[in-house]
């Protein structure tokens, strides 16, 4: 896995780079602002870019403009976007604008270097990795939500593997199952929670929304 670190915070960039080469992982480059970080994409062609959002010159949302740009740039590239603090506005546009590849990750969470590195692989495998602070924030903005109660206890089991960031393949594995058996599952929760073919947000992303917002609730 190859990957670009984009993080004008010194400590923290080469704190990741460390953290990522004992992993035997390959850190390409590590930089400290927007355009030596699309530079760096250009020349390396990462699997992976860790970004964070606040980067110089105004420290507003200049490493969200430049992950949008690289993606643009390089599609399929995996970006893992790190924040000292839940910026809701992009939260929101992550899990509902249907992304893949993306995750949106507090910066203490990369202290805990087990759940970081999970995050980091789900990303890379085409998943979506959301923090669970991120997640608890918005869930208090959203009603409860009773859809989830048409579920079946087979087809929650295939939504809560979906909010581990499995994919059909792997919880087919799980389940001990057919890949034909989970999508008729998924299937069924797209239609049982209303989630339309053709609507603006991903289903996917959706579903693991309303899954992760009942799971709190009933926590």
């Amino acid at each position: 896995m190859r990957i670009v670190i984009a993080e004008d915070d010194a400590l923290l960039r080469e704190g990741l780079a460390l953290l990522l080469r004992a992993e035997d992982l390959d850190v390409v480059a590590t930089v400290d602002e927007p355009k030596a970080f699309l530079d760096a994409v250009d020349e390396h062609r990462p699997d992976v870019a860790i970004v964070d959002v606040r980067m110089p010159p105004t420290h507003t949302d200049e490493g969200i403009v430049a992950a949008v740009e690289a993606r643009r740039r390089q599609p399929g590239l995996a970006v893992l976007v790190l924040s000292a603090y839940v910026e809701r506005a992009f939260a929101t546009e992550l899990l509902g604008g249907g992304a893949t590849k993306l995750g949106y990750l507090l910066k203490e969470r990369v202290g805990r270097v087990e759940e970081f590195l999970r995050a980091l692989y789900r990303v890379a495998e085409g998943g979506t990795a959301i923090d669970p602070e991120v997640v608890a924030q918005l869930m208090n903005r959203m009603r409860p939500d009773g859809a989830l109660e048409r579920l079946s206890p087979r087809e929650r089991d295939v939504l809560a593997l979906m909010a581990e960031g499995l994919g059909n393949t792997a919880i087919a594995e799980r389940l001990v199952v057919t890949e034909g058996a989970v999508h008729k599952h998924i299937r069924s929760i797209f239609a049982k929670l209303d989630l339309a073919p053709d609507d603006r947000a991903d289903r996917r992303v959706t579903a693991v929304l309303r899954y992760l917002e009942d799971d709190r609730r009933r926590g």
